[in-house]
């Protein structure tokens, strides 16, 4: 143990001081999570007097690439010899260190351990662990640590939930993003959440468990077209961000969404939606050229202080331009966003009535449908077309639709709407 010198970030230390017999650590890439493994498998091993030591991994040659080098490192001064065809690893005390693939169970039946990680548990199947490895470790009365990072609400997540309960020593779990480790970057890694969907960066970096499936919107149900319908008319709705006070300036708590729908016989059809943290301004430049490109049938604003606040630059771009144009304002209709967005969507997106043109706002909107509701993701364009089922019925009377439409005034805003 003297020859081994053990350096640790502050999140690997809470993890090696706890007591606890079974170890869960949900974390975000390049956090540390496999030096702090292969410290524990080698202290581990040379610990034992009998028994075993397993690192696993989803695949055999995942194993090999993520931990072989790792432990010739950071145990040289402890190894007695290697052998890299069998991947094992024999300490100077005759403990082996034996590394193995999820996908080839069958390998590890029959024996006796003292240790065991079992890295990206979450891309394994849980049969491994409850019918081979947790029956490995009861006769040495042996400990294990689970890492990796989360994919949605799995057997990980029910581990890391059931060792967050506390309720012995038994388990404990941890929860830390890549910014955890002070080792990387922290620009770097803002550069990457830009190239990402926020879903992706969520979940990679920032190890969160939520699930991309919705259990109210269902991926086989996105129908992707690029080619315009024929028939119908354009709408616009626009989901207006919300702000609160920062001193003397706005803070933006979210994005504004500006939805471009073709309404037709068939259904609707979802040119582009912008989106971002614009100043009102920007909000009425982006709005008013869309407009002027289209021409909608009608233009609808979600109502509030917000839809107020862009009123003033509207009408100067529509007094410069000498275009003018009624404006439709959007409301709650006295109902939970929850009840609004599902009545809106949920039926149209099964039976094919609702499809997608292909662009860059894709990947955002798609995030934020198969995740909704979620209260830790936002929802503006989500929002935004769920409000074209406001505005269609001023397209009913040339098209035919099963459903019924709540009328809603129209407001000029020439008008001072």
């Amino acid at each position: 143990m003297t020859d081994l010198a053990i350096s640790l970030l502050p999140w690997q230390q809470q993890v090696w001081d706890s007591k606890a017999r079974f170890k869960v650590v949900a974390a975000g890439r390049r956090t540390g999570k496999s030096r702090l493994a292969a410290y524990l498998l080698i202290v581990n091993a040379l610990q034992a007097k009998q028994g075993q030591v397993f690192y696993v991994a989803p695949t055999q040659g995942q194993a090999r690439d993520i931990m072989w080098q790792v432990l010739l490192e950071v145990g040289h001064e402890v190894i007695k010899k290697s052998h890299i065809n069998n991947l094992q690893i024999t300490l100077i005390n005759g403990t082996i260190i034996s590394l193995k693939g999820a996908d080839r169970p069958e390998t590890m039946r029959g024996v006796s351990l003292k240790f065991l990680v079992m890295d990206e548990y979450a891309d394994m199947k849980p049969s491994v662990w409850e019918q081979i490895l947790r029956p490995a470790l009861t006769d040495q009365k042996g400990s294990a640590l689970f890492i990796g990072t989360p994919m949605g609400r799995n057997h990980f997540y029910d581990l890391y939930k059931l060792a967050e309960l506390k309720e012995h020593d038994t388990y404990e779990s941890w929860h830390f993003t890549s910014y955890d480790n002070n080792l990387l970057d922290k620009d770097e890694i803002d550069m990457a959440k830009k190239s990402m969907s926020s879903f992706a960066f969520r979940q990679e970096y920032m190890a969160s468990f939520e699930a991309r499936d919705s259990d109210i919107f269902k991926e086989e149900w996105i129908q992707f077209s690029e080619t315009e319908p024929e028939d119908g008319e354009w709408v616009v709705s626009v989901d207006m961000a919300g702000f609160e006070e920062g001193g003397k300036t706005k803070v933006r708590l979210d994005e504004t969404a500006i939805c471009l729908v073709k309404v037709h016989s068939k259904g609707w059809w979802v040119k582009d939606i912008q989106h971002g943290r614009w100043q009102f301004q920007e909000t009425a430049r982006r709005l008013f050229n869309i407009v002027e490109e289209y021409n909608p049938i009608v233009t609808g604003i979600e109502g509030g202080i917000a839809k107020q606040a862009i009123r003033s630059p509207l009408i100067d771009l529509m007094k410069i331009r000498n275009m003018y144009f009624t404006i439709k304002e959007l409301s709650h209709g006295g109902t939970n966003k929850i009840t609004r967005i599902t009545s809106a969507l949920e039926g149209r997106l099964e039976r094919g009535a609702l499809k997608f043109n292909r662009g860059k706002w894709n990947v955002e909107f798609m995030d934020q449908l198969f995740q909704f509701p979620n209260r830790h993701v936002h929802d503006d364009l989500v929002d935004s077309l769920s409000y074209v089922d406001q505005l269609q019925s001023l397209v009913a009377s040339a098209y035919s639709f099963d459903l019924e439409y709540e009328e809603h005034e129209l407001l000029d805003v020439t008008a001072g709407y």
